[in-house]
Parts: structure tokens; C-alpha cells; sequence
């Protein structure tokens, strides 16, 4: 109870004072709230950028994959022997090796004509490697020449395809100068790497890319028996495949996606800097507004100290202004973040979404951006001497 008292006497003086002047306040507030939405905003499209650029290999089924060690990230992959799948097939673990195939081809909008690069994934539709949102009704029909699934969360400027598909049902286009047949749609999403993507057979991949070497893939999904300890068969793998191949599991082959734009592209530093320019921003808003408070109520910080009020509890008045603070704007910017999500997930198709986890990580950041900014402002209580007053 003591403890709390300490805490809860200094926050409703501290709240008294705050909302005596309604104008600086509602400025706190504003700056504190900028800095909230700046913060979520940066992590919200730094978290999908990374989960737009997994989302190919999180829709991968193997427990092991097989890829070039120069393959950066797989919307650019370097072509492995396919020969590499087959060797895998020694080892008495491995019930699967399924050969996946990512290249860029020109898609020309069935509407306007406008050609755009669009993402290719071909792979053996029987082999349960890869499992999209609307994939198995269309194994059937994707094993027919010529024909694709479109991804309906590609961006809008390859054509209102899904809304063709619902007037017409299976519609022609064009991809990389050859008419092929949509006949279904699945669900992937747009990313970084690529704005749209098309789902089709290995044969009609071969048939479309037609410079791709039969000799090569770009991936290879390992399909374990269900008794199987993938670490152990990774070893093992690894001990007997050449050094042109690099074997990860699915955790790891989503990291080495995720790496590439963390480390290797300017993007992830951009998110990370823009947030901490943010904190900076609030947190000298939040310092001036509590040291010109300070500032102008010199005299009753005097008297109070006078009347045999501690320095501590002054600073913990002080603090509790911060928190006070701190809790006012987060509030409404969390809202507002909200609805800014939203907006931008509509216009970029971009995975952008509001969690716990992210809420309780930004609020940490602005209490604790408010309680330096207090910490700071509190040096003005040495010059509250009584002596000077009285």
C-alpha cells in the first residue's frame, strides 16, 4: 500500500497540473501520438515486408529443401542440377524430392494490354510440395497444356482477373508471348520481390520458359517419411550431396528468405530508422512541453519543497506526468495506426496487420520514451530552491 501511495499522490497532482493548461496538453498528446503512429507504422511495414517475402516458402510442405548456396532469395534463384533431387532418393528417410520452379515472366493484361513481370512457381501438383489456398481443386485441370491458377492478391494492375474468372469462368491471357488458360485462382500475395504470381505444372512451366534448361531447378522440397528426424537426414544429406547445394529445413529455408531483405537490402535499415526518428521526435515534444511546465511553475515547486516535500516526490510527479503522457497518446494512436493498416493493406495488398505482440512492444517504446524525456526535464527541479523564493 505504501508503494502505492508513493506512486498514485505524485500522478494526481501531476494530472491536475497536466490538464491546467488544456492547450500544452493537447500538444503532449499530439506529439506522443505522431511518435506512436510513426513507430507503428515503420514496424507494420517492416514486419510485411518479411512476411510477404516468406510467404512462398512458409507455403512450402518439405520438411528438407535443396537450394544453390548463391541463391539469395528465391524470386531470383541461382538454378541447381536436377540431378540433385533424384541423389537424394539414396537416403532411406527421403520418401520425396519434388523439384519447384521460380522465374519472371511477361504477363500482358487481358483488359488493357499492358505488359508487367509477373512471378512464375511451377512444380509437380501431385506431389503435396506446395499447398496455396485454393490449390487442390485445380490439380486436375492444371495438369491440362496451357494452363495457370492466377494469385488473386497479385497486385491490381494485372487486370480484375478474379472478377473476369466470376463473368466468363476460364479466361485466355497472355504470359511470356504465349496464350495459356486460367483456370482457377489461389491465394499467395504480392510482395517486395514480386507483384503477382501465376501457379502452374512443371510441363507448362518448361512450356512458357522455354531458355530453362530441363537439367536445372530452382528448389528442391524433401518430402521425409513420417518416422524421420529431419536434422539427422539433413546431415546426412549434406555429408553426401557436392557443394553446389545447400540443405535447410523449412525454418531455415524461410530465415534465408527473410536474411536477405534484413541484411543484404537497405530496406530493413530504412523501417528500423524511420521508427527510431520517430521516438526521437516524441521524446523532445514530450521534453519540452515537461520542462516549460516545470519551467512555469517554479514558485509552487519552491513552496512545495518549502512546505517539506521531498526532491523524490517532486520527481516522481514529474514521472507521472511522462506516464500520463505516454498513456494519452498511445491510445488514440493505436487507433489511428489501426486504420491506417487497413487503408494500406487495401491499397498495397500488403499483409499489414495490428497484434498484441507489436501493441505491447510500441507501448513499451513510447512509456520508455516518455520516461527519459522525464528524466531529463527533471534536472529543471534543482533550480526550485526555496531560498530564491522566500
Amino acid at each position: 500500500m505504501k508503494a502505492l501511495a508513493l506512486a498514485l499522490l505524485p500522478a494526481r497532482l501531476a494530472w491536475r497540473q497536466l490538464r491546467a493548461e488544456k492547450a500544452r496538453l493537447a500538444s503532449a498528446i499530439a506529439g506522443v501520438m505522431f511518435a506512436c503512429v510513426l513507430v507503428f507504422m515503420q514496424l507494420g511495414f517492416r514486419s510485411a515486408l518479411f512476411d510477404s517475402a516468406s510467404a512462398l516458402p512458409r507455403a512450402m510442405h518439405g520438411e528438407l529443401f535443396l537450394i544453390h548456396p548463391m541463391t539469395t532469395a528465391l524470386f531470383r534463384p541461382e538454378p541447381l542440377p536436377r540431378v540433385r533431387a533424384f541423389q537424394t532418393l539414396a537416403v532411406p528417410e527421403v520418401a520425396n524430392a519434388v523439384p519447384v520452379y521460380l522465374a519472371q515472366g511477361s504477363w500482358r493484361n487481358p483488359q488493357t494490354g499492358v505488359r508487367r513481370a509477373i512471378q512464375l512457381v511451377g512444380f509437380d501438383m501431385e506431389a503435396g510440395a506446395v499447398n496455396f489456398p485454393g490449390l487442390t481443386p485445380l490439380i486436375g485441370a492444371l495438369k491440362r497444356p496451357d494452363t495457370v491458377a492466377f494469385d488473386a492478391r497479385s497486385r491490381p494492375e494485372f487486370g480484375p482477373v478474379p472478377a473476369l474468372m466470376a463473368e466468363r469462368g476460364p479466361i485466355p491471357v497472355e504470359i511470356a508471348n504465349r496464350t495459356v488458360e486460367i483456370v482457377g485462382i489461389v491465394e499467395l500475395g504480392a510482395s517486395f520481390g514480386a507483384d503477382g504470381n501465376v501457379v502452374l505444372s512443371e510441363v507448362n512451366f518448361q512450356r512458357l520458359i522455354k531458355e530453362r534448361k530441363a537439367s536445372n531447378t530452382d528448389l528442391v522440397a524433401l518430402r521425409l517419411h513420417p518416422d524421420a528426424d529431419p536434422a539427422a537426414v539433413k546431415l546426412r544429406l549434406t555429408a553426401l550431396l557436392p557443394a553446389d547445394v545447400v540443405v535447410l529445413t523449412h525454418a531455415e529455408l524461410v530465415q534465408w528468405e527473410r536474411n536477405y531483405w534484413e541484411k543484404t537490402t537497405p530496406i530493413g535499415f530504412i523501417f528500423a530508422f524511420g521508427s527510431l526518428m520517430g521516438l526521437i521526435v516524441g521524446m523532445v515534444i514530450v521534453y519540452q512541453i515537461l520542462f516549460a511546465d516545470i519551467a512555469t511553475h517554479l514558485p509552487e515547486y519552491a513552496t512545495l519543497k518549502a512546505m517539506g516535500y521531498s526532491g523524490g516526490y517532486l520527481s516522481r510527479m514529474v514521472l507521472a506526468s511522462a506516464a500520463i503522457l505516454a498513456l494519452l497518446g498511445f491510445v488514440p494512436g493505436i487507433l489511428a495506426s489501426a486504420g491506417l493498416y487497413d487503408l494500406v493493406a487495401k491499397a498495397t495488398l500488403l499483409p499489414l496487420r495490428m497484434d498484441t505482440t507489436r501493441g505491447l512492444i510500441v507501448f513499451g517504446l513510447i512509456f520508455g520514451m516518455c520516461a527519459f524525456a522525464g528524466l531529463l526535464a527533471m534536472r529543471k527541479l534543482r533550480d526550485a530552491d526555496p531560498a530564491d523564493m522566500f
